[in-house]
C-alpha cells in the first residue's frame, strides 16, 4: 500500500509500480471528480480503458470524507471532531456567511478539506469510528480486493 498524495500523481505511480515498472497488482480509491484523469492515466500506462472498477480502482461519490460522513452520520462525525478539541472551530466555520445555509454534511466536508492537513488527520479517525461491517461501499470494495 502506497499513499500517493493525490490523484494527480497517478501517472508517476503507474510507471513505477505498473506493468512497465515493478508490475505489481494495482488497486486504488479516487474521488469522482478525479476518475476521468485516473482512467486516462491507466490507458496511457497500457493497463486499459475499461471502467475503473474493472481495474481494481474504486470511485467515491464525491470524496472519501463524504462517504465516511454518510456512513457514520453527522452525530458520530461531530463527536470525532469534539474528541479532537475542534468542535468550536467547526462551529465557527458554520457561522461563515458563505457556509451557514449549507447542509451540515457540506459544512463538514468543507471543514475537512479547508484546512491543510485535516483530510490526513481525520480520515483515520473517521475510519476508526466506523462500526464493523459499515465501511462506505467504495472503501469496502477496495478492502475486499485486498482480501480483508
Amino acid at each position: 500500500m502506497v499513499p500517493m498524495g493525490g490523484a494527480t500523481s497517478i501517472g508517476h505511480f503507474l510507471n513505477r509500480f505498473g506493468p512497465n515498472g515493478a508490475d505489481h497488482r494495482l488497486l486504488g480509491l479516487c474521488d469522482a471528480r478525479e476518475s476521468l484523469g485516473v482512467a486516462k492515466a491507466l490507458a496511457r500506462a497500457g493497463i486499459g480503458s475499461d471502467p475503473l472498477e474493472g481495474f481494481g480502482f474504486q470511485v467515491c461519490t464525491a470524496d472519501l470524507e463524504d462517504e465516511l460522513i454518510r456512513s457514520l452520520g453527522v452525530d458520530v462525525v461531530l463527536n470525532v471532531i469534539a474528541n479532537q478539541g475542534e468542535l468550536s472551530s467547526f462551529e465557527l466555520l458554520q457561522r461563515q456567511p458563505s457556509l451557514r445555509d449549507l447542509p451540515v454534511e457540506a459544512q463538514l466536508r468543507r471543514f475537512f478539506g479547508g484546512r491543510s492537513g485535516n483530510k490526513i488527520r481525520y480520515a483515520p479517525l473517521l475510519v476508526t469510528a466506523l462500526p464493523a461491517g459499515k465501511a462506505p461501499p467504495p472503501l469496502a470494495r477496495l478492502l475486499e480486493s485486498f482480501g480483508m
